[in-house]
């Protein structure tokens, strides 16, 4: 697993798999509940899980994931919310 949620995390999450297609070449990537982020094994693009309830709520979000990972994932959440207004 890349970019593991750190194992003290308050909330305990229980991982479990979650099954995406790749947006470059439709492989399927496998990436786990408790992981930021996964690369395709087919082409290596790199995908980042969207699964962002507790990067969103939790007070110990940015010392959990880090700031940098903290801070693309709360961009991610902010392009999410942009794009569902728009459709």
């Amino acid at each position: 697993m890349n970019g593991t949620i750190m194992s003290g995390c308050q909330g305990k999450p229980e991982p479990k798999p979650i099954d995406k297609k790749c947006p470059n070449c439709g492989e399927e990537i496998e990436i786990w509940t408790i992981d930021t982020e996964a690369v395709c094994p087919n082409c290596g693009f790199k995908i980042y899980n969207d699964t962002l309830n507790c990067v969103q709520w939790c007070k110990y979000a940015k010392e959990c994931v880090g700031e940098t990972m903290y801070n693309i994932m709360m961009r991610i959440a902010a392009n999410q919310k942009e794009e569902s207004k728009i459709a």
